[in-house]
């Protein structure tokens, strides 16, 4: 297993990837974050721009692991819940997570599916302002969003408005009073682009109503600041960039300030004040433990602990400061190196989460080839070329590597091959 993907050597490729390799070796050299990579593993070879979808594995996670089965599970049985803190995990991985997204401890809980977590906090939200129909959301949000929103919306008879993020101001302008909840992605999913959590949560917060903040894409890449931001609700998931592994759980924020008031529809066994007093009447929690729905998945929780244990000594503001620098460089090495294909989001880094697209009318054969040499990005249609920049694992070298990949690629006319138009379930 290697730290990170192979450097592409001074001599390769096009005379427009000389000074860029060159700049590639020197901030990798100049980074502090230099020896993050190491901490996890990865495939010798390989260049894995696919992090928002499912981060690198951390060294510590196989035998963190292996206790909770073996000695957690095997020896401590039914004990464990109390002596290994299995109860509690849901809580204290929260505070691990909320240290990354600017949450002060006791404002995150870790247990469910982002599903499951985005469906509490829209109908939650909707009972937090009654009176109030309009729910405001981007319609090109992910879909699951997009999904959920529609099945809360006729539990809890709401009407979805759509509007883009720059369209927010205005909407608000026109239906304010009616608007329970603002609901956006910090990162659009798709190309990148970010928007603004403070000014758009200010926006809301003006004409009454709350604002929830989808940062599946954001956790572990941007430097979002919920508390700062006076955010209400906010939900990630935990197997992009923080590794936590497939399937691991989401997490679910809700600011102090509504904790007693907040009315999740699914209420639990586990949300409630005093679980195993065995009440059939449901009394819930006083605090963020509300959100809690029934027992967790201890073992995926687990191995996201120690996931996040990676990050110990890693701030936010670092990680953000080289997804930047990382993404930075990776516009500019396709701008240079395959001009043809146009970004799909902003070419400002700071305007940028954790990855980069470009617009092919072939990505899907692109997305193959480049995973023929190698080089793992991602697909999103309709004609997207997604490579995600991992700030814990992916280096300035493996960026400069993965555009000279795609100019040789589109050269050869590798992404035509008759092997590479077949589809996979997952793409």
């Amino acid at each position: 297993m290697r730290p990170a993907g192979p450097a592409p050597s001074d001599d390769d490729g096009p005379a427009a990837a000389a000074p860029l390799l060159a700049r590639a070796h020197e901030l990798d050299e100049a980074e502090p974050l230099r020896h993050l990579p190491g901490r996890y593993l990865l495939p010798e070879g390989l260049l894995y721009l696919d992090g928002n979808s499912l981060g690198a594995l951390p060294a510590g996670v196989p035998d963190a692991v292996a206790d909770a089965v073996r000695r957690q599970w095997g020896e401590g049985l039914v004990a464990s819940w109390n002596t290994e803190g299995w109860w509690d995990a849901p809580q204290r991985v929260g505070d691990a997570v909320g240290r990354l997204v600017g949450a002060a401890p006791g404002q995150v809980v870790v247990g469910d599916s982002t599903s499951v977590q985005l469906f509490q906090c829209y109908v939650a939200a909707a009972r937090m302002r009654p009176g109030r129909r309009v729910v405001v959301a981007d319609p090109d949000a992910f879909p699951t969003d997009l999904h959920l929103l529609s099945s809360a919306a006729r539990l809890a008879d709401l009407e979805v408005v759509p509007a883009r993020p720059h369209e927010v101001p205005a909407v608000l302008a026109a239906r304010g009073g009616e608007v329970a909840l603002l609901a956006l992605a910090e990162v659009d999913y798709r190309t990148g682009e970010r928007c603004d959590v403070a000014a758009l949560t200010a926006a809301a917060h003006e004409v009454g109503a709350l604002a929830l903040w989808d940062l599946a894409h954001s956790v572990g890449a941007t430097d979002v600041d919920l508390d700062a931001a006076g955010a209400d609700l906010a939900v990630g998931c935990t197997y992009k960039h923080l590794s936590g592994g497939p399937g691991a759980p989401a997490w679910v924020y809700v600011a102090a300030r509504h904790q007693r008031d907040v009315d999740p529809p699914l209420t639990g066994w586990h949300g409630h004040a005093d679980p195993f007093a065995m009440d059939g009447r449901y009394v819930p929690a006083d605090d963020v433990r509300r959100m809690r729905v029934g027992t967790p998945p201890v073992l995926s929780l687990l191995a996201l602990e120690a996931a996040l244990g990676t990050l110990d000594d890693v701030t936010a503001a670092q990680l953000r400061a080289r997804s930047t620098s990382l993404v930075g460089l990776l516009v500019e090495a396709l701008t240079a190196l395959v001009p043809e294909l146009p970004l799909a989001g902003p070419a400002d880094p700071a305007r940028l989460g954790g990855h980069v697209a470009v617009r092919s009318p072939d990505a899907w054969g692109v997305v193959r080839a480049l995973a023929a040499r190698g080089v793992v990005g991602d697909f999103r249609a309709p004609d997207l070329v997604r490579l995600g920049v991992a700030a814990t694992t992916t280096t300035h070298a493996d960026v400069v590597g993965a555009a000279l990949a795609l100019r040789a690629v589109l050269d050869a006319d590798e992404h035509r091959g008759a092997e590479h138009a077949v589809r996979s379930t997952v793409t």
